[in-house]
């Protein structure tokens, strides 16, 4: 039996999806059962739960012999760093006693770091949470720059006619569609074949500054001449609350940036075919970022 937090997020209904494809038992786990309904009717178990409190992940976990942990995002939580430690004390909670022997849990690159990461702070704290707990072997998947951080690109190019952003126009970054790493997290699930505590960087098909991607975004959608431009914070942050984000996490969204630009935050593996992934930032920008920028339009 495999347990999948986070099922019906970016990642978790691929691993889900992926576990299921395989005919494996899997119990996915969510608040709500109707963003649960489309695995429940390819199989899967629906446990309606709280990711944030322990006895209700114990008994997600119980009679599991692996599953995928995460912890999952929260954008308009006032204090986005206390609802991660919530959530990473419950998640090693459960592990300890449900006794699960193998956790696959998604972390990041930067994730090495204990502070000055922004959210990525959180995600340390669950790798060293796991990691104290003995038995279970844990791999964390250090995941590279989300390409679909680029989507609310879609809006600001609306407004002004160019990418806006607070991370460096030439920071090369391992951008990774977000389906690399649930196919990732599934093939490992599926192996069992990590030992003790480790981690896996995974760095996307190639790195990519913010330039490359905004010429990349305006080929695809019509703008040939589409740039990119690093605004001012103060102007971000404006921008981002209005948007529905809370000031906390908008708060430790800017800290992660400078983070990056200075180079605190960075992949730590050379690139090998191990943590190297398929899907290229053209093909996420044709089957995901135009499409929500014709919805927009139709809109």
């Amino acid at each position: 039996m495999y347990v999948v937090l986070g099922a019906s997020g970016n990642t978790g209904h691929i691993v889900a999806k992926n576990l299921l494809a395989h005919g494996e038992k899997v119990r996915v786990v969510g608040r709500n059962a109707a963003h649960l309904q489309p695995l429940a009717a390819h199989g899967a178990e629906a446990f309606i739960g709280d990711v944030s409190n322990a006895d209700s992940l114990t008994k997600a976990f119980r009679k599991a012999d692996a599953a995928y942990v995460m912890i999952p995002p929260n954008p308009t939580s006032n204090d986005f760093r206390g609802y991660q430690e919530t959530v990473s004390d419950a998640i090693a909670a459960a592990v300890k006693t449900a006794g699960v022997t193998h956790i696959v849990s998604l972390s990041s690159f930067g994730a090495d770091k204990e502070s000055g990461t922004g959210p990525v702070v959180g995600l340390h704290t669950l790798e060293q949470k796991l990691n104290q707990i003995d038995g279970p072997n844990v791999l964390h998947l250090r995941a590279g720059y989300f390409m679909e951080n680029t989507l609310p690109q879609v809006g600001a190019i609306r407004m002004t006619g160019s990418a806006i952003g607070p991370v460096s126009p030439d920071l090369k970054l391992p951008m990774i569609a977000t389906r690399d790493i649930g196919e990732a997290a599934a093939d490992a699930l599926l192996r069992l074949g990590f030992r003790g505590k480790q981690t896996r960087e995974l760095q996307g098909q190639r790195d990519l500054d913010y330039t490359e991607a905004a010429a990349i975004i305006g080929k695809a959608i019509g703008k040939p001449a589409l740039g990119y431009i690093q605004a001012p914070v103060d102007q971000l942050r404006a921008a981002m609350v209005q948007m529905g984000m809370s000031d906390n996490f908008v708060g430790l969204i800017l800290e992660m940036a400078g983070a990056l630009n200075r180079g605190h935050m960075r992949a730590l593996e050379p690139r090998t075919s191990h943590n190297t992934t398929p899907t290229s930032f053209e093909t996420f920008v044709a089957d995901d970022f135009v499409p929500a920028f014709q919805q927009q339009a139709a809109a």
